[in-house]
């Protein structure tokens, strides 16, 4: 067996190689411009290392950030939309809520679609599903005209309530395909993002055209560049909601992989946790560019089925394009090891969220990056040494770090060292990723001192001690190979898919029996791609139900623990609806009734691919060495340790001290100690914890 995971970050892409005898990773800076270079580079020194050739390998299993950042920078297809007459400004009203009360000078995202390119055409179909207008074969061949003229890439077809009835977008589709040709991509939202509201049903059906033709140009080059090499195993892509599905189904869905790389590290904290028996834990995956959270109970992550993209103002919930597909609850942050520090017009010290990327990268890269970023503040403070850094794939130079950051920080700042700016970025990022997590746990009622946090990514333990210090938090958690975290959560996720339905009614109102036939009609559905890749008899089903008080928007999500008995769990849905609702809310309303929204339906195999991390063997640190370290608390250098995680045993050590691996440094700061578990990972605890 040898299985290939390969994630395609903004600054750096990891290799990850399961054999039976355990991981091995490669990084490799990211080729932004044609991401599939820097992957197949990342491959094929990673069979070199391994005396491997593409032929023996099994599965690679792929995560990527390219359908995120080409809709942040307006890089897809030219996209128009087709909907009912009338309706056609949808995406410019939005839902008309202001998502800052009182700024006079919010900005909204630009639609996907510019308004000449929103095409109505004569339709209607009812609320209830029932034919209105049914659309004419001369409209539709007149609208196929107009969109010759304009020469569009790709076509998103939304209708008003095509989510009860298809039938119109079927046959638009069907009709515009036979004018327009194969070289123009079609997307229905009945299919893409089938539920109510058309806003942000449009939104995510318009956002998936827009990026559908450049995802299936990337994934078909290489894939097929693979092949060349002699590659003949399977090829499964990651979900945003941390799933692995089909290629054939992540061309056609591309709006689901946009989260896909975020989620692997998602993956991994959940299976991570999992095997040393964290029930709570917030997951902080820090990578080159961004910082990612995401809580966990039991096991299993914070999920939701609707996210932003592409946010206009100031990072601020609201001013994004909505997508409505699974994913798990993220929040990411612009503070990773490339986000460049500068004085802002105040005179204030600000980190992010702009990157310095790849492409030049941070200063000390010494690839014509002149900005400073959090990276050059740990190379100046002495956090990270200037040899080895990322695998020895960067050589770096050191004395370039504090240049860039005594130019933009300590000389504006009239400071008399380059040491403390460099230490008050570091700090100031810590502060970023410790507030973003304090208010995230707000928002979903979660006390968040008693989480455990998990760090990954190469920056998650250089942050962690300090971060868990904010927050209260006793116990770190490092996993083996967190350097590549996502990489090897892509090796840890089961195949799955979800899809929804919508039925708005009350609850007492409702006919369990035939919405259990439009239930089992999607399970179906969702049963036979998981089952492109999976035997029949490993998958499992799940239902989840979306419920709200009538004339309300705040729809809380239940699950249906067993799929069979569907009549029989629709029994006490109103009083966990209601406990929820209190958990959330801090009270529950009487004398309102509680109405369904939405179904989602999902199929997953059964037991996520892949053995346990396979850790390495304890090792004695022959050649002991010391690092002075600036510590920003003290205001002067501190003396660490220099300690080879392969060294670290199951007793604990004390800090201060720094864990060196290949991919990533951790530091145990002075009242931690860190200690090696059966599984390799490392586990961190306060001093009097």
């Amino acid at each position: 067996m040898l299985r290939l995971a390969i994630d395609i970050g903004g600054t750096f892409t990891d290799v990850v190689a399961e054999t039976p005898e355990g991981l091995t990773s490669v990084k490799v800076l990211t080729s932004a411009q044609a991401p599939e270079v820097a992957a197949l580079d990342g491959v094929d020194r990673l069979l070199h290392s391994l005396s491997k050739t593409h032929a023996e390998i099994t599965g690679v299993v792929h995560g990527t950030t390219l359908a995120t950042n080409a809709l942040i920078e307006r890089r897809g297809a030219k996209t128009a939309l087709v909907t009912t007459a009338g309706f056609r400004d949808v995406l410019g009203m939005r839902t008309e809520k202001r998502f800052e009360q009182y700024a006079l000078d919010i900005e909204m995202p630009e639609p996907l679609v510019p308004r000449p390119l929103r095409l109505g055409l004569a339709e209607r179909i009812l609320a209830d599903g029932s034919v209105s207008i049914a659309p004419t074969e001369q409209d539709i061949d007149s609208l196929a005209a107009r969109l010759r003229a304009q020469e569009v890439e790709a076509v998103a077809i939304g209708f008003l309530h095509s989510y009860k009835n298809p039938a119109h977008e079927v046959f638009v589709a069907e009709r515009l395909r036979t004018q327009l040709g194969n070289d123009v991509t079609l997307c229905l939202s009945s299919e893409v993002a089938g539920e109510i509201r058309e806003y942000e049903r449009f939104s995510t059906v318009c956002a998936n055209a827009y990026v559908r033709p450049l995802m299936s140009r990337y994934l078909g080059r290489l894939l097929s560049q693979l092949q060349d090499r002699g590659f003949d195993g399977s090829f499964l892509m990651m979900l945003s909601d941390g799933a692995l599905t089909t290629l054939d189904q992540a061309t056609r869905f591309p709006i689901r992989l946009v989260e896909g790389g975020p989620a692997g590290g998602v993956a991994l904290a959940a299976h991570v946790a999992r095997e040393v028996g964290s029930d709570k834990t917030l997951s902080l995956d820090i990578g080159g560019t961004t910082a990612k959270i995401c809580f966990i109970e039991k096991g299993q992550p914070q999920t939701s089925r609707r996210f932003e993209v592409a946010r206009a103002w100031r990072d601020v919930k609201g001013s994004g394009l909505p997508v409505r597909v699974p994913t798990v609850e993220l929040v990411e942050i612009g503070a990773g090891g490339g986000s460049i520090a500068n004085i802002d017009t105040l005179g204030r010290l600000k980190v992010g969220p702009k990157s310095a990327s790849s492409e030049p990268g941070p200063a000390a890269y010494n690839r014509g990056g002149e900005d400073a970023t959090i990276t050059d503040a740990h190379v100046t403070v002495g956090n990270i040494a200037s040899d080895g850094f990322a695998g020895g794939i960067i050589a770096l130079a050191p004395e370039r770090a504090p240049d860039a950051i005594a130019r933009q920080i300590q000389n504006p700042l009239g400071m008399d060292a380059v040491e403390p700016a460099a230490a008050g970025i570091i700090e100031l990022a810590d502060e970023t990723m410790a507030n973003a997590a304090r208010v995230h746990g707000v928002e979903l009622g979660l006390d968040v001192s008693s989480f455990d946090l998990l760090v990954s990514g190469g920056g998650g333990g250089l942050h962690g001690a300090r971060i868990a210090d904010k927050l209260g938090i006793k116990r770190i958690i490092v996993p083996q190979n967190a350097g590549v975290g996502s990489a090897v959560g892509f090796l840890r996720s089961p195949v799955a898919f979800e899809s929804a339905i919508s039925e708005v009614e009350p609850l007492e109102e409702i006919n369990a029996q035939l919405l259990r036939t439009r239930v089992e009609e999607t399970l179906a559905y969702v049963r036979d791609i998981v089952a492109e890749a999976v035997p029949p008899d490993e998958i499992e089903s799940s239902i989840k139900l979306e419920l709200r008080y009538s004339g309300q928007g705040l729809e809380i999500p239940l699950s249906l623990p067993d799929p069979e008995r569907f009549e029989e769990g629709f029994k006490n849905l109103a009083a966990r609806f209601e406990e929820r609702y209190l958990a959330l809310v801090g009270f529950t309303l009487e004398n309102i009734s509680i109405e369904l929204v939405s179904v989602s339906v999902g199929a997953r195999e059964r037991k996520a691919t892949g053995p346990s991390d396979v850790p390495g063997a304890v090792t004695e640190d022959s050649q002991p060495s010391q690092r002075d370290i600036y510590d920003l608390n003290a205001r002067r250098a501190l003396t660490y340790r220099v300690i080879e995680r392969a060294a670290i045993n199951g007793h604990a050590s004390r800090g201060p001290a720094v864990v060196s691996e290949a991919q990533t440094t951790t530091l145990v700061r002075p009242g931690w100690s860190v200690r090696r578990v059966g599984q390799g990972h490392l586990i961190m605890e306060r001093a009097g914890g």
